[in-house]
């Protein structure tokens, strides 16, 4: 089948494509067409495939899922049954991308153990000293991603550059110098790669909360329905990454430059 990447060029086309779908998959459910209604659904899935993918990595490389008993299609592959079977809990045709995500969140949340949450990373951040940023990145390097992900896949439209990580993070200070100076002194690559870091060491719910804000560009309504969180509880989270995020990047910029 021929890439389904080919067929959109930012997140607001996959959306109206996903949309328009919608007629077309209940007459295949209303007709028992079960093929027809798989076959459609697969091509409004490339970014599910990818958070998929992205949660499964994480999971098991922080020891959530052992390895071997499972793989990513095998989540994708429940995701077809699932969709198929509760297809009527889709509301509207604009309801239809989070509740994939939503299912997605659910199967995986079912099977994963519940991490234990590195607290001391979260709550000690702005202490880390350069030796320790450095070990970080290095045992992240080697065990954290795993080269699991793709970097080819890293370039879609679901996974920010760097100007948009330091935008959604200091765009709000008004702090071009310190955007200028990262872009300028680290690189896009180096730049990304601290944000994956620091992510992957936040409790689970606050990156996931963050990531479907930042890479899948839903709304804080549409988290919450996703999560089956409050409003306040999904602003909490996604202020609390930021906040993060924003804090390792100047902390390390300064133990660089001391």
């Amino acid at each position: 089948m021929e890439n389904t990447k080919t067929y959109y060029k930012s997140q607001k086309e996959l959306r109206v494509f996903v949309a328009g779908t919608f007629s077309d998959l209940v007459q295949h459910k209303k007709m028992g067409e079960k093929k027809a209604f798989n076959e459609l659904l697969l091509k409004t899935l490339p970014q599910v495939k990818l958070y998929i993918v992205k949660r499964f990595n994480t999971a098991i490389s922080k020891g959530n899922l052992p390895r071997g008993k499972y793989k990513p299609a095998d989540f994708l592959d429940q995701l077809f049954i699932t969709a198929y079977d509760h297809f009527d809990e889709v509301k509207n045709e604009k309801n239809l991308y989070p509740w994939l995500f939503k299912k997605v969140d659910e199967l995986l949340d079912d099977t994963i153990v519940q991490e234990e949450f590195d607290e001391v990373f979260f709550q000690n951040i702005d202490d880390f000293s350069k030796p320790a940023w450095d070990a970080m990145e290095e045992k992240f390097s080697t065990d954290g991603d795993g080269d699991l992900v793709m970097m080819e896949e890293m370039d879609d439209i679901s996974y920010g550059k760097k100007d948009d990580i330091l935008n959604q993070l200091f765009v709000e200070d008004d702090n071009n110098e310190m955007i200028a100076k990262l872009d300028r002194e680290w690189g896009e690559k180096n730049i990304r790669k601290h944000a994956e870091m620091v992510l992957y060491h936040l409790p689970l719910p606050m990156r996931t909360v963050y990531e479907l804000a930042t890479e899948h560009h839903f709304s804080v309504g549409e988290i919450a329905e996703i999560r089956n969180q409050s409003l306040q509880e999904v602003k909490e989270l996604l202020e609390d990454a930021r906040k993060a995020l924003k804090t390792s990047f100047y902390t390390r910029y300064k133990r660089i430059n001391q």
